[in-house]
């Protein structure tokens, strides 16, 4: 088939970065930190990848023969988001200034806001947990109408509103006005994010509605030279939000990861000749973001045991890596992302795996897939396809 398949774990870090410091993320690790406080984990499938050569997890055991060459790499660019993280592992060093609100937005963004959408008026206007702050305000936005405007440590506008109140469609509309006429240059805001939640007071809960409006890549990525050279490109779950569309021939959109793993399973005979590019989002929207290790853990056994059954759907002509694009301890007492290593597996059939090592970039990844498909570019990062 000569696929190439890119999974990324969202969220699954694997380890504090040099720097983390400077992020507030000192002590920060993912894996290892969930399998401490559970007294260990059990993911046979990755065990058996190779998953606990790269470090020392509380039950994940080291093999001899991994099935899988094994890493970490480092994020060469600044950021802990999953935007920069993305476009790195797509070939780029991200050296855009993305705007950041740590004390909320300014009072003319948000004049500006309510003069381009014709909202009357905004709740929240700050750094917030999604789920805390519709708690907090899900009640008052039911009264007034009001949507609830909100950021985190990434560079992300989030606008909160219940379907009932501001349907999805006008939700969508107001976010699209918000990236075009709102946050324009010299802002350079990574993504706008529609939140949709339902319920009533005191059990209001986000849906899988959720859409980001992605500023596009400042450069051609991996997905751009794929696409200009006449390679299929596969954009599943939110790849296509991040990267703007730009690139991606066929986009697939998902709500969830078991309707991740269905468009895998799909794709593996579906195509030939193509990139994959898949995003499994569970593990940091809905277990690291809300601090809870045992549901993270849940979705990762999940994971593992999709995994085995996947690769047997495999053409040995395929190349399959699985990594993430930061981290999102849910052991810490923040509940945003972490500055920290992410994990590389490279599975080849019938090729025994090697140590990778400690790459100086996500932008290995990209540049493999480059050397995959034998397609000229100029894209950051070092390719390990036949190390």
């Amino acid at each position: 088939m000569n696929n190439f398949f890119v999974i990324v774990l969202d969220g699954v870090g694997i380890g504090e970065l040099p720097d983390a410091a400077d992020y507030k993320d000192s002590g920060s690790n993912t894996l290892c930190n969930i399998a401490k406080v559970l007294g260990g984990l059990n993911l046979p499938s990755l065990q058996k990848f190779g998953l606990g050569n790269i470090e020392k997890i509380d039950g994940i055991q080291k093999v001899n023969s991994p099935l899988a060459s094994f890493g970490k790499m480092a994020e060469l660019s600044k950021g802990k988001d999953s935007t920069t993280g993305h476009w790195e592992l797509a070939g780029l060093f991200v050296d855009t200034n993305f705007s950041y609100f740590p004390n909320g937005f300014d009072d003319e963004i948000i004049s500006i806001f309510l003069n381009e959408t014709g909202c009357k008026g905004v709740l929240g206007n700050k750094p917030a947990s999604g789920t805390e702050i519709i708690k907090e305000l899900g009640e008052r936005h039911l009264k007034t109408g009001f949507p609830i405007i909100y950021t985190s440590a990434d560079s992300v506008f989030q606008i909160a509103a219940h379907e009932k109140v501001i349907p999805l469609e006008e939700l969508f509309e107001i976010c699209k006005i918000t990236r075009e006429k709102v946050l324009i240059p010299p802002l350079q805001v990574g993504r706008v994010i529609a939140r949709p939640f339902i319920g009533d007071n005191g059990a209001f809960k986000r849906t899988t509605h959720r859409k980001d409006f992605s500023i596009t890549p400042p450069k051609p990525t991996i997905l751009d030279f794929l696409y200009k050279n006449g390679i299929s490109t596969v954009a599943i779950g939110k790849i296509n939000d991040l990267f703007n569309y730009q690139g991606i021939k066929i986009q697939e959109h998902t709500e969830s990861n078991s309707q991740g793993f269905a468009k895998l399973n799909e794709y593996t005979s579906k195509i030939s000749n193509a990139f994959i590019f898949t995003n499994l989002v569970d593990f940091d929207v809905y277990y690291g973001h809300r601090n809870d290790p045992k549901g993270f853990s849940e979705k990762l056994k999940e994971f593992d045991d999709f995994l085995i059954d996947f690769i047997s759907k495999l053409h040995e002509s395929d190349r399959l890596v699985l990594t993430a694009d930061h981290g999102n301890d849910p052991t810490t007492p923040s509940t945003d992302h972490s500055r920290e290593y992410v994990p590389l597996l490279y599975y080849r059939e019938n090729i025994p795996g090697k140590n990778l090592g400690v790459r100086k970039t996500f932008s290995d990844v990209g540049k493999t897939i480059a050397d995959f498909f034998n397609i000229e570019n100029n894209l950051n990062g070092v390719s390990f396809l036949n190390e």
